[in-house]
């Protein structure tokens, strides 16, 4: 059975950034956690570290433990990082308020960017016109980033806009937007972002949503 990191690992582990996984910590860290099968050096100048899929699991591992005492709702904690982390969420629509100031702006540029280098570095042939394995298994935080950096507005609680929503399909997201006009500026960002949409009808209530899922290829 592998050894679970040592403390020092740990917060290294924890402090990698939330999207690409670049990590930041000694030359003696980074090697342990190479060796380790947690992080690898990237081929490339600056010859970068980031956290292997087993890296990013520990790390989600312990940000759920510490949310466990203080997330409300099963949504609310797949939907935003608790408050005072630093850690970047990317709004899935229906949170209480909605920030679109500079800054929320600059964090979501910055995020976007990480998320196409993170591609490019993921996909076999360095793609970055399609998503990678991290959104696969972040679908709804993967669709609501891409809207939310295409400048859509996610509906807040006294204002409509898009909610992305998981769904017993395997990957594929439900995105619900009230209008048409901006149901189809969604659907025409989520395409250029990679994802394949299709619209459809909710049988009971007869409202119109977006399916999207990952492109493959």
């Amino acid at each position: 059975m592998t050894r679970p990191p040592t403390a020092a690992q740990r917060r290294v582990i924890d402090a990698a950034d939330p999207v690409t996984g670049r990590l930041r910590g000694t030359e003696s860290q980074l090697a342990a956690l190479v060796k380790r099968g947690l992080a690898f050096r990237h081929p490339r100048p600056p010859h970068d570290h980031f956290l292997t899929p087993a890296g990013h699991r520990i790390r989600e591992e312990g940000a759920a433990e510490a949310e466990v005492a203080s997330v409300p709702t099963a949504e609310d904690s797949a939907s935003r990082a608790p408050a005072g982390t630093g850690v970047f969420a990317a709004r899935i629509g229906g949170e209480e308020s909605v920030d679109t100031g500079p800054g929320r702006i600059r964090e979501v540029h910055s995020a976007w960017q990480g998320l196409l280098e993170l591609r490019r570095m993921t996909n076999p042939d360095g793609a970055v016109d399609r998503p990678c394995g991290w959104e696969r298994t972040h679908l709804v935080q993967a669709a609501a980033l891409a809207l939310e950096a295409a400048g859509h507005r996610p509906a807040g609680a006294d204002a409509d806009g898009y909610r992305v929503r998981a769904t017993p399909q395997p990957e594929a997201v439900a995105v619900h937007v009230p209008d048409a006009e901006s149901r189809q500026g969604c659907a025409a960002t989520l395409e250029k972002a990679g994802w394949q949409v299709g619209e459809y009808t909710e049988p009971r209530t007869r409202a119109r949503y977006l399916l999207a899922s990952p492109r493959r290829v």
